[in-house]
């Protein structure tokens, strides 16, 4: 497996320096002219590499992510009471936002439901910003006392 990873790791970073000296070999009068005629195809490559190697990165962290909450209880039980409590400063977010049809810059007109999503999550970042804060405080109180 480990000989695997490192072939696939050699091809992708070969692949991807081949593509880069395309780029910088063009320079970027050119490619701004390609680009204005709609064409793509010398970023293309470097841009499906990029978005290959995300996806392999973001699949493999939510695999063992998944894979190391289910081979350690107390991890999972953690994760679980965070989500709970995520949830619950949502569903009071959502219930203290208010949502009032609001004309936008461009024109259109933001629904009422619109408006309480975006209420709701200023609502969340407002009440998690003052969790960290008091919890940062709080510790730092204790440290001191001790």
């Amino acid at each position: 497996m480990h000989k695997i990873l490192k072939i696939v790791l050699l091809i992708i970073g070969v692949l991807s320096i081949v593509f880069l000296a395309r780029i910088v070999g063009v320079g970027d009068e050119e490619i701004k002219a390609l680009a204005a005629d709609g064409d793509s195809s010398l970023l293309d490559p470097m841009s499906w590499i990029a978005y290959i190697v995300l996806f392999i990165t973001v699949a493999l962290v939510a695999l063992f992510v998944i894979i190391n909450l289910f081979t350690n209880t107390a991890t999972l039980k953690n994760t679980l009471l965070g989500v709970g409590a995520f949830l619950v400063v949502g569903l009071i977010a959502y219930f203290t936002a208010s949502g009032v049809e609001t004309p936008m810059q461009d024109g259109k007109m933001l629904s009422a439901s619109g408006s309480k999503w975006v209420g709701t999550g200023l609502y969340m970042f407002y009440f998690l910003a003052v969790i960290a804060a008091g919890s940062m405080l709080v510790a730092g109180i204790k440290k001191m006392i001790k």
